[in-house]
């Protein structure tokens, strides 16, 4: 079996090429179908058109790249500039780029970036708000699994692009024993054979369950639902274990129940990571629009 990725993705906000027009693809299939019928039916083959897309409120810009794909998948002769990057914080009002080429093309494309472009923001400009309130504690923000069905590349790279980090891409690149694993098999009284290359997590719902889980020097211990005061005497009882010299200190994470109001004081605590399903579950997109010059 291949090694595993890295437990936490490195900070860098670069994208898929493939994967991002395998989504794109997908998208204009789905929102164009057999044809932009009011497009056709109203505007000349011939006309040429401007756009600019302007923000209608304060954010984190991202998704650039893949709007910039969209127009090119659907017109290879659109001409596509930003005057912005992904990750920069700008004002509403601001346009952050342009498109000019056919109207029909430009029409028919214009949704698909847009839903990407606005989704992709919201997603960043959350992932930089957790970001900035836990300055300067060294704790990790990262995502989850809970994203939508079909574009995790994309938000997760979104995340990366707020300043967060990636937790797993999928199931297939770390051991994460999780509650519903330890009901099943009734708990444990040692851990799997681990193939090489991967780490293994242990999920804990109590101080409990953390001192038994720690026993075996997993890489990750996550502390789900926990009290503030549950995640401080966590980490103490972490920091007062001494472990062999060959086995580095394991690493805590913190999930469930955490939100914009608590997120500082749980990094406080002194843990590690602390994951958030919220960064794009329930993401709020960002207001942007296209309006033809």
């Amino acid at each position: 079996m291949e090694s595993a990725k890295k437990f936490l993705s490195e900070n860098k906000p670069l994208l898929d090429m493939h994967k991002l027009d395998s989504i794109i693809r997908h998208a204009l299939i789905e929102d164009i179908g057999r044809g932009d019928i009011t497009t056709q039916l109203t505007i000349p083959e011939t006309k040429e058109i401007k756009a600019q897309f302007i923000v209608k409120e304060d954010c984190v810009i991202c998704g650039l790249p893949a709007a910039e794909r969209v127009f090119k998948i659907a017109d290879s002769n659109i001409k596509f500039s930003s005057g912005v990057k992904d990750g920069q914080k700008v004002k509403s009002g601001k346009i952050i780029a342009a498109v000019a080429g056919s109207a029909r093309s430009i029409l028919g494309a214009e949704r698909v970036a847009l839903n990407l472009l606005s989704m992709l923001s919201g997603v960043a400009t959350k992932t930089r708000e957790y970001v900035s309130e836990i300055e300067p504690h060294k704790t990790k923000i990262t995502d989850t699994r809970k994203t939508f069905p079909g574009l995790r590349e994309l938000q997760k790279y979104a995340v990366r692009v707020g300043g967060g980090y990636n937790h797993r891409m999928g199931l297939d690149e770390m051991i994460l024993i999780k509650d519903n694993h330890l009901k099943v098999t009734e708990g444990y009284s040692k851990l799997p054979s681990v193939p090489k290359g991967f780490k293994i997590e242990i999920e804990v719902q109590n101080l409990d369950e953390f001192k038994h889980a720690l026993r075996f020097k997993p890489d990750v211990i996550m502390l789900d639902n926990m009290e503030v005061g549950q995640i401080k005497e966590a980490v103490e009882i972490r920091d007062n274990t001494v472990f062999n010299s060959h086995h580095p200190r394991t690493k805590l994470e913190v999930s469930g129940g955490v939100e914009i109001k608590n997120v500082k004081k749980i990094a406080a605590c002194g843990v590690d990571i602390i994951s958030i399903g919220d960064l794009t579950h329930s993401v709020k997109s960002i207001d942007i629009s296209l309006e033809v010059l």
